[in-house]
């Protein structure tokens, strides 16, 4: 089994890549975490085509070329040492086929983002590299906490990650050990049966979404399953899932954990036997704490549920 390899961490003064792989953002919408990654003593570069705007039926971050030419720079020029997309959106597909990595496999580096990012971690996962998925540059609307981007700080300094969680009514007892993998449901249901989709035996499989119906969500899962998913994982965890199904039916839809949806996830799994974990605060919410696809983790789940890297 290949051994995922850990970029190494980062030092004052290091030059931290910023792209735009998917939608299109505004300078406004980056300024404060751009602020905040100065104040932590690195150096952001931005991208060529970080502000560039492309409508092609949905505002990217510019044509599918000058988007896979950021990207190409970011992970091979030597003097960069983290890459961290400015947001997610749509339109890290269109770049899996063209990603480069001869420069990059000599000096690895942290990608981090979420969201349409899962597809671009999931490449590197493939090719035996960690990546963080954790907030992006631009922040969602509704804010993101201060751990949310300081933890990811922390994983840049070599930090390792502890989470314990509370209970849920959803969660399955059980302990178990695996690589961590997935991130973006809609984006992991989109790489099935792809060359790109993640390799899921024996690993951990991590789910969040936002803004799914819930017949579209049940489609997902179902999709999962018969592809045999969840006869391969050794552990499930679940993350927020926020704006799920029509806003005025559903008086959790501003939630960041909706009850509804976590019940039609346990009632699909309820046949297996892998420990599951609900309510894991990573996601297209308020508190988007970091994981790190591709480490090997210890899933707890008992009274707490705790996931140790």
């Amino acid at each position: 089994m290949q051994n995922t390899i850990f970029p190494k961490s980062l030092k004052k003064g290091d030059k931290i890549a910023i792209i735009s792989p998917a939608g299109s953002v505004e300078e406004t919408q980056l300024e404060e975490t751009l602020t905040l990654i100065k104040s932590k003593g690195y150096e952001p570069i931005l991208g060529e085509n970080l502000y560039t705007k492309f409508q092609n039926g949905y505002s990217y971050a510019g044509t599918e070329k000058q988007r896979i030419n950021d990207i190409n720079w970011a992970l091979n020029d030597p003097e960069i040492s983290a890459i961290w997309a400015s947001r997610g959106g749509y339109g890290c597909q269109h770049l899996l086929q063209d990603l480069k990595l001869v420069e990059f496999k000599k000096n690895p580096k942290w990608y981090i983002g979420y969201s349409d990012n899962t597809v671009i971690q999931s490449y590197l996962l493939k090719k035996g590299f960690a990546t963080i998925h954790g907030q992006t540059i631009k922040t969602s609307s509704f804010g993101v906490t201060e751990e949310s981007y300081e933890l990811i700080f922390d994983i840049l300094k070599g930090k390792k990650l502890n989470y314990k969680l509370n209970s849920n009514p959803n969660n399955r007892v059980g302990e178990t050990s695996g690589i961590l993998v997935g991130g973006n449901l809609a984006l992991v249901y989109a790489l099935l049966g792809t060359n790109y989709s993640f390799n899921f035996t024996d690993k951990i499989l991590f789910i969040e979404d936002i803004g799914e119906n819930f017949y579209a969500l049940d489609r997902m899962i179902m999709s999962l399953e018969l592809a045999g998913v969840f006869k391969k994982i050794k552990g499930l965890i679940v993350g927020g899932m926020t704006n799920m199904g029509n806003e005025t039916d559903n008086k959790e839809y501003e939630e960041s954990f909706d009850s509804f949806t976590y019940q039609l996830i346990a009632d699909r799994v309820s046949k297996y036997d892998f420990p599951t974990v609900f309510g894991f605060p990573n996601g297209h919410i308020f508190d988007n704490r970091p994981l790190i696809i591709g480490s090997e983790i210890n899933l707890k789940v008992g009274k707490k549920a705790i996931v140790e890297f």
